[in-house]
């Protein structure tokens, strides 16, 4: 569903993201881990079409995301680490926009919206104004909207900043549904633990290159530490320890 291939973006003499390939399936919740800086939201804003390679291809459903952008962008729902909203819209009133951008008709759309915002116990907030809910509630709409048009790939990036205990599940049971569904959801964290709980596959990139890549429990085996928690194995794969 999802092929990079030999990705690298620069900034100037700045290597964000240097010679990157993966392949992540259909139906595959596939995390992409690494510390601040290490090139996770560089490579997700190529994936989902706002920002240009500067070399590599990249693509989602056999669609090449530069020169076919606007039907790859088609077949994906993004959240980024920093949504904005317009906040003067009621929810509905933000869905409906976001089905006409991607030329869905509301009436086809509804059914489903509906069923995610009772899900997330967002209903009665419905029309009410986006400046009137709380953080988490702004999350959850936003999720909402990035799978209103029912796309095949979910790009996920942070998905519970702001999130309750209960939320947060809601939003792991979620994605094992899609995944059930023969969707395909790709996601940054840097909360490990659910990382570990959710995703089939987990890359860890480091300074713009992948370094490891595999079940949880490979990468724990390669790394010696078979019975240890993902976190253990993580800041032993991208931090040094002072000799």
């Amino acid at each position: 569903m999802i092929e990079i291939r030999a990705l690298t973006k620069k900034y100037g003499d700045f290597t964000a993201v240097d010679n990157l390939s993966l392949s992540v399936a259909r139906g595959e919740i596939f995390g992409f881990l690494g510390p601040n800086g290490a090139g996770k939201t560089t490579t997700i804003r190529v994936l989902a079409g706002l920002s240009l390679p500067t070399s590599g291809i990249v693509t989602i459903d056999g669609l090449d995301v530069v020169a076919q952008q606007v039907a790859a962008k088609k077949l994906t729902g993004y959240v980024p680490d920093r949504p904005y909203l317009y906040e003067k819209l009621t929810g509905r009133e933000l869905l409906q926009f976001v089905a006409n951008l991607y030329s869905k008709r509301w009436e086809d759309c509804e059914p489903k919206a509906l069923e995610l915002l009772s899900y997330f116990g967002l209903t009665e907030w419905t029309d009410a104004r986006i400046e009137n809910l709380s953080h988490g509630m702004k999350q959850k709409l936003v999720i909402v909207s990035a799978l209103v048009h029912d796309p095949a790939v979910l790009i996920i990036d942070e998905p519970m900043v702001g999130l309750d205990a209960l939320a947060q599940r809601q939003v792991k049971l979620l994605f094992r549904r899609l995944a059930d569904e023969k969707r395909t959801v790709f996601l940054t964290t840097h909360t490990l633990s659910v990382a570990e709980a959710v995703c089939d596959r987990i890359a860890i990139l480091h300074r713009g290159k992948i370094i490891a890549t595999g079940p949880t429990a490979k990468l724990k085996e390669e790394a010696g530490q078979p019975g240890s928690p993902l976190e253990d194995v993580f800041l032993q794969l991208t931090y040094s320890e002072p000799e």
